[in-house]
Parts: structure tokens; sequence; C-alpha cells
């Protein structure tokens, strides 16, 4: 039963990676639609092998677990939706531009400079360790001098995603929190050991940020030649602009918008109350002061409807591909067959190969399966060959937190590529190098400073 289940889900991830990979289908549809077929046909097989679910009960067993994984995501699904209409509307008003145009006016022409400041805004952004909020304030505000400086979204996707990978390391976040209950252990302890690691880490987004900057520089980014005040909208450019877009902007009322801007992101930092509900009435407050009529307000928000929903809707998608991938024992059963395959000399590195391997494995499991589900069997292997199961848990956690905004099971990656209109396979394939040796730089650095004992 085992070797069928692992069979089953290694079927489920590789067709689901394939799939997303090449682009040829949508990835909600993807994430809906293969789970289900695999879960199905596995049960049913389970079934009429004598395992304890009827036949007649298949199928409400497989939505059963699409529901308990859907519901795990739902919160975060409304906090995507009443985000990306209210970062819509704000950008309708023009909050932005005026933003940029002073962040250009101080940044210079610089390329490097932008993308060093990419990386810093990032690390400052996650502070309190939550990834969408980190997202938000980003990519938002960098992505429009992004395009005024002819720079690639794929590059402010992968310096965000480096800086926000190294920073979830506090004890706050959630997959040290994770970890150490695996471990039975205060979170602040394990954040502790994880303190010189965490720097390395830092050093390298920071460092990453330099050679993305020469890298887009040599692609061209940039001023014109001769022109250094051509990425500043001018008067006469913004009287060009789309007269629709004009009708829309709302410059009397910056002071009041960027208020509540700052309000709005000081409230998720601290924590005031519940994400969503945020954004819900910082959205409403937004459209009545700057739009008092219904019919501008139903217009912003049908506008912006279409992005909010897919993305929404893709994430609400990645918790039922989780749902299945736990559910039916799948996950269990494919762990314990790769750790069947390693021979006893390497039984003593087991850490390091599963700290080697976190980050693609991180991408196609969800956080909780990856520490509740994961973590636990490799532990145990592990300890089975005299490895201490902290050792294993600081290498599998620094390259599973580096894969955070790469992994299509992580809400945050869809917002992110969302917000720049990126398509999945493609930050992927610019990403993944790049931040796979970061992850790797990570874990070594343990091993040499002899955090990580082999």
């Amino acid at each position: 039963m085992n070797v069928m289940l692992a069979f089953f889900g290694f079927a489920l991830i590789i067709i689901t990676m394939v799939l997303l990979m090449k682009g040829k289908v949508a990835p909600v549809v993807v994430l809906i639609a293969v789970p289900i077929a695999i879960g199905l046909v596995l049960t049913y097989l389970s079934s009429f092998m004598g395992g304890e679910i009827p036949v007649s009960e298949v199928f409400r067993t497989v939505t059963d677990y699409v529901k308990a994984g859907v519901g795990t995501t739902m919160n975060n699904a409304v906090l995507l939706m009443f985000s990306v209409l209210f970062f819509g509307v704000m950008g309708d008003v023009g909050v932005f531009d005026v933003i940029v145009d002073a962040l250009l006016k101080r940044a210079g022409s610089s390329v490097i400079a932008i993308t060093v400041a990419t990386s810093i805004i990032a690390v400052i952004g996650h502070l309190d360790g939550a990834t969408v909020t980190t997202v938000l304030i980003t990519i938002p505000a960098l992505y429009p001098i992004y395009k005024r400086m002819n720079m690639r979204p794929h590059t402010l996707l992968l310096l965000t995603a480096a800086s926000m990978g190294v920073m979830n390391l506090v004890p706050w976040g959630g997959p040290t929190v994770r970890a150490a209950t695996v471990l039975g252990m205060d979170a602040n302890d394990l954040w502790m050991m994880l303190i010189p690691m965490q720097a390395v880490g830092l050093i390298c987004s920071l460092g990453l940020g330099v050679i993305m900057g020469i890298q887009e520089k040599k692609r061209g980014a940039g001023f014109a030649a001769g022109n250094e005040n051509i990425l500043v909208m001018t008067a006469e450019d913004k009287a060009k602009a789309d007269a629709k877009k004009q009708e829309l902007l709302r410059p009397n009322n910056f002071i009041f918008n960027t208020t509540l801007l700052a309000a709005l992101i000081l409230g998720l930092v601290f924590d005031v109350g519940q994400s969503y509900v945020l954004f819900m009435i910082a959205l409403a407050l937004l459209l009545v002061v700057n739009y008092p009529s219904m019919k501008m307000q139903d217009s912003r928000i049908k506008e912006h409807a279409s992005g909010a929903i897919l993305i929404s809707a893709t994430m609400l998608a990645a918790g039922a591909f989780v749902g299945v991938l736990d559910g039916t024992g799948m996950l269990e059963a494919m762990t314990n067959g790769l750790l069947s395959f390693i021979p006893n000399f390497l039984g003593k590195y087991v850490h390091i190969i599963f700290g080697i391997v976190a980050l693609p494995l991180g991408m196609v499991t969800g956080t909780d399966a990856y520490f509740y589900g994961v973590m636990p069997l490799v532990m145990g292997v592990g300890e089975s060959f005299g490895v201490e199961g902290i050792n294993t848990a600081l290498a599998m956690l620094l390259g599973k937190n580096v894969s955070l905004m790469i992994s299509p099971m992580v809400p945050a990656t869809f917002l992110a590529i969302g917000l720049v209109d990126v398509e999945l396979k493609d930050h992927i394939r610019f990403s993944f190098k790049w931040l796979f040796g970061v992850s790797l730089i990570m874990v070594f650095s343990g091993v040499l400073l002899g955090l990580i004992a082999v």
C-alpha cells in the first residue's frame, strides 16, 4: 500500500510541476484537477483492495480532503482579494506616481542603487514575518520604478524572494515556530542558533542585489544617454498620458491617501487586527473619499476584480492540492520511500542531504506538510544514524525558507507574480538557480561555523 501511495504521490507532483512549468494550463486548473483526479483513482484502488473507505464514500472522502486543505487558505484568499483591490485603486488615484518620482530623484540614475534598495526594503518589510505583507509593501512601490528604468520585473521578484526567505527565520515567522514545535523547544532559542546563518543570508541577498543591478545595467537598464531626467515623468509627459487615467487621479487627496496607506501598513506590521479586515476597511475609505459616486466605485472594483479573483482562486486551489496530498497519505509514503534509498554510509549525512534538497522539496509541499510531515520523518531516520534532531531541523529550515516565494504552494507567490504580470513558470526559471545558491550557502555556512554538526 505504501508503495502505491508513494507512486501516486510522485506522479501527482511531477505532473503538476510539468504542467505549471509548461504554462499550457492555468495554475488554478492544474492545482484542482490533477490532485482530485489522482486522489480519486488512488482512493478507489485502495477501496477495492480492502481499504477502510467503502467505494460509495470515495468521492465524499476526497472532497473532504479538498475541504480541509482549502479551509487552511480561506483567510489568506480573502486577504489577497481585498489587498489587490486596495492597491489597484491606490494606483488609480496617483499615490504611487508621486512616491515613484520622489524615489527616483533620490536614487538618481543608479540601477545598482535601485536593486540594492529593493533588497533592503524587502528585509525591512519582512520584519513582521508576514509574507503577504512584505509583497504588498515592496512590489507595488518599486514596480513602477522598474518599468520606467527598463528593468525586468523578474529581478524585482527575485530580490524580494531572496530577502524574504532569509528574514523569515525570525522567531515570529511561521517556519521557525513550526520547527521549534517539532523539536519541543522555544522558538526564540532556535532563532538564536540561526542568527549567524541568517546574517550570511542577508549578506547574500544584498550581494545578489549588486549582481542583479550589474546584469540589468548590462542589458541597458537606466536612463537614456544624455538625459538623466528621463526617469521622472515631466508635466508634459503627464499631460500626454491617457485621458482616462487623468480622470482617475486625485492629487488633492494625496495627504489623505498616503496617510491611509501608512496607517494600513503600520496596522499590518503591528498586527492590530485581522489583515483582511484592515484591507476591507481601507478599501472602503479609499473608495468613499476619492470616488463618492456609486458608479465610479463600481467601475474601480470591476477594473481590478479579474486580477483579485484569479489570485484568490489560485491560492484556494493550492489549498486543495495540499489537502489531497496530505489527506491520502501520499506525502508520508513519498518521504518514507525516499529515505529507504539512503545507504548506511550516508545515514550520518541525511540532514545535509535534505538540507541541500530542501529548496526544491519545499517548492512542492505546503509549509505545514513540510514541517509536520516531512521533517519529523527525516529527523527520526537521522537519529537512527546518530544525527541529533536539532541538526536536521536547522539544515531543513534554512533551505525551505528560501523557497518561500518561488513555491506554487505559497499564497505570496501568486500575489507577487500577479502584481507584476509575470507567469509562474518564468518566475521559477529566472529565480530558481539564484535562490538555490543562497540556500546552499546558508546551509554550508552552518556547517563551516560548526552550528550544524557533521
